[in-house]
């Protein structure tokens, strides 16, 4: 049974995608372009996407800049630097 209730209309949402790695680029970043795939393709709004090292205030400061921004949600992809084993936040959903 399928748990969206298809007798209500579809609403996109604009999502920001953040990924936080000390290594990925905007060339590198595959998790972050699957997930842009993924929201887009569903019918939702990249509102924006971003890049920001494993450091919990310049996380948080994006995550406020976008929700100042008119941001919906703001989705974090498992991303970080393997050899440090810093791996930040899975997913993360903010209702503005």
């Amino acid at each position: 049974m399928s748990r969206i209730d298809e007798t209500k209309p579809f609403l996109p949402v604009r999502i920001a995608v953040l990924t936080v790695s000390d290594t990925r680029t905007p060339h590198t970043d595959r998790s972050g372009d699957t997930l842009v795939e993924r929201l887009t393709g569903a019918g939702h709004v990249l509102a924006a996407r971003g890049i920001v090292t494993d450091d919990r205030p310049l996380i948080a400061a994006q995550l406020r800049a976008w929700i100042g921004g008119g941001v919906d949600t703001a989705a974090v992809p498992a991303s970080g630097d393997a050899s440090a084993h810093r791996f930040t936040l899975g997913a993360l959903a903010v209702n503005g």
